[in-house]
């Protein structure tokens, strides 16, 4: 596994740990899972590197950033990042990938910022409808969860972290904007999780496709041999994806 080189910025809220290579427009900017680190871009890193830049980081309490201080809900997520975008000199456009959790941050950002977006590539995302996957979840698995998070919070950090904060992100996503015209490549799992059930499974596949029917430019992909990760399973998929999003932005531009 060739490393990813990584540095720190210091930001307003915090140091954050982030990796940069490559030249280019537009940058492609890696936007971690929910407590994933920089290293699981390292099967798509480095040849994305060679075709422009790529930017990838640590959220707070990931990696070596900084412990969160303050809750990490969208709305900051997507400030920090923009923050740190700007502290580095890497300007917009950008085109956002964003695996699980970090596709709601993705959507966010699209939103917020529409000038700011060439393209978005989803992989495996989140959808905001996904929290009605917990309501089919039955009673003894929901109070497990509530116990979990309840627990976690008693640590001055964790009680910051992101996972609290998944409803108000999504609740933040409801006020937005509505997603901009822009290419849009959804890359989906084909296989199902083992510990989720059939029917929530079914739900998921539903939300995935929702992606791709509201947004004109959207184009659904499904990586068959891949579950949750298909940036680790079926990495030529993710890149594929990501340079036809690339091909797409730059044709527009000429």
């Amino acid at each position: 596994m060739k490393p990813i080189p990584k540095k720190k910025m210091s930001t307003t809220s915090g140091n954050l740990e982030y990796s940069q290579s490559g030249e280019g427009i537009p940058a492609v900017i890696l936007i971690n899972g929910g407590s994933g680190p920089i290293e699981g871009w390292y099967k798509v890193f480095h040849e994305l590197a060679e075709e422009t830049t790529v930017f990838a980081y640590n959220r707070f309490g990931v990696g070596g950033s900084d412990k969160p201080s303050t809750p990490q809900h969208g709305n900051a997520i997507v400030n920090s990042l923009r923050e740190l975008l700007q502290e580095v000199n890497l300007h917009p456009p950008y085109i956002l990938v964003g695996h699980s959790l970090g596709g709601l941050y993705a959507n966010l950002f699209a939103r917020q910022y529409p000038d700011d977006i060439a393209g978005v590539v989803l992989l495996d995302s989140s959808h905001p409808q996904d929290l009605k996957i917990n309501e089919t979840q039955n009673g003894f698995i929901r109070g497990i969860n509530r116990i979990l998070r309840k627990f976690d919070s008693f640590s001055p950090h964790n009680q910051w972290n992101e996972v609290h904060f998944v409803e108000k992100t999504v609740e933040q996503i409801g006020q937005a904007a509505p997603f901009p015209d822009v290419p849009l490549f959804v890359v989906s799992g084909g296989k199902k999780p083992p510990m989720l059930p059939e029917h929530a499974y079914q739900l998921r596949k539903a939300n995935q496709l929702d992606f791709v029917q509201r947004n004109p430019q959207g184009k659904h992909i499904i990586a068959f041999r891949s579950g949750h990760f298909p940036q680790m399973s079926e990495p030529e998929v993710v890149k594929q994806a990501i340079q036809e999003c690339i091909a797409k932005v730059r044709k527009k531009d000429t």
